[in-house]
């Protein structure tokens, strides 16, 4: 889209994972807003335009940040529910944390397109949610954690899903559209691209190189 080596500004900012998950484990979503928006401010002040946050999980706290928030944010659930909808998908399995699939984030955005939701069941959940925290996280990458998750899939496939979510930011590096029963909504590539489109929206007009001999 832009050349050869070409993207995008990029500004990254974090606090630790250790700050958000003492506010995740209190189920105080506002504290994890604060944290958000504590990183937006910091963004807005060195020049970012617009905000993405690829962890799928804190999109629940979007309710109390976003009225506050210095910028505009794309929301990941929006952009995966716009793509299952550009896809023709109309029943999507969902994979994650358990307390994104607990949440009412991706079925709030899903609704909006028609588009029904299949998630894990309870101990489905636990597990999915002990190998990212326990092992996607730190770099694991098990086969019996690849064989769960395609169970899950699989099941979740005979339930009538024709397509899953992979909600959380480690889980593209175990299941992709290769080792997967049904197709792949990656939602952190999916954020990605939507950010590129954007950034290249808002990019103002330049005027093209001077060719050599010119002034």
């Amino acid at each position: 889209m832009l050349g050869p080596h070409g993207h995008p500004e990029v500004s990254l900012h974090t606090h630790s994972l250790a700050e958000y998950m003492g506010h995740i484990y209190r189920g105080d979503w506002e504290g994890v807003a604060d944290l958000m928006l504590s990183s937006a401010r910091k963004l807005a002040s060195i020049g970012a335009e617009f905000l993405i946050c690829p962890d799928n999980t804190i999109h629940q706290a979007f309710g109390y940040l976003h009225a506050r928030s210095p910028l505009p944010w794309l929301h990941i659930a929006e952009v995966v529910a716009g793509e299952a909808a550009r896809r023709g998908f109309r029943r999507l399995g969902l994979t994650g944390t358990r307390y994104l699939v607990e949440s009412g984030v991706y079925p709030e955005k899903l609704q909006a397109h028609g588009i029904e939701l299949v998630r894990p069941s309870a101990a489905e959940r636990d597990e999915i949610d002990r190998v990212i925290f326990e092992e996607l996280v730190y770099g694991v990458f098990s086969r019996k954690a690849l064989e769960y998750f395609q169970a899950v899939i699989g099941r979740m496939k005979e339930a009538g899903a024709d397509s899953v979510v992979l909600g959380c930011t480690e889980i593209p590096l175990l299941i992709d559209d290769a080792n997967s029963a049904l197709p792949t909504l990656d939602s952190t590539r999916l954020l990605a691209r939507a950010a590129l489109h954007r950034a290249v929206q808002a990019r103002p007009a330049r005027d093209p190189p001077l060719k050599s001999g010119t002034s």
